[in-house]
């Protein structure tokens, strides 16, 4: 397994944690973590993701609810959620990672963790927070 899908695995799994218990980011990389070498990349990735999506998480929020079209993000699933926080923190905040790529992590986390429906639902609204922050980086060029 790829050391970045490993990660956001790990850290949707910290992040479901957090928000089911409604617990700290600090407290909850404790169990997740132990599949991740002290030290590894994807150790570091997923931390950096889990306490980026804690730092962020009312602007990932908002971001995820302007473009899920009559969703609040209280009435998704909690997996898919998660899955949108973790896509859209690495498309806002992480640029090392190609749009692309980031979607079709998060469409085939969808896939393993979510519902028949979640893959779906997660793509269209990541398509949609992409391209309004291409435009929006676009027309700042000008």
């Amino acid at each position: 397994m790829n050391v970045r899908r490993k990660a956001r695995e790990s850290a949707l799994q910290i992040l479901y944690r957090i928000d089911i218990a409604e617990g700290g980011s600090d407290e909850a990389l404790g169990p997740e973590m132990h599949g991740l070498a002290p030290g590894s990349e994807a150790r570091r990735y997923c931390s950096e993701i889990v306490k980026g999506v804690a730092a962020e998480k009312e602007a990932i929020d908002r971001e995820i609810e302007k473009y899920s079209e009559n969703w609040s993000v209280e009435r998704m699933a909690v997996v898919d959620r998660n899955i949108l926080r973790v896509a859209v923190y690495e498309l806002i905040f992480s640029r090392d990672v190609p749009y692309k790529v980031v979607i079709d992590e998060a469409v085939e986390l969808a896939k393993r963790y979510g519902s028949e429906d979640s893959g779906a639902f997660i793509n269209g609204v990541l398509d949609r927070v992409h391209r309004a922050r291409h435009e929006a980086l676009s027309a700042e060029k000008i």
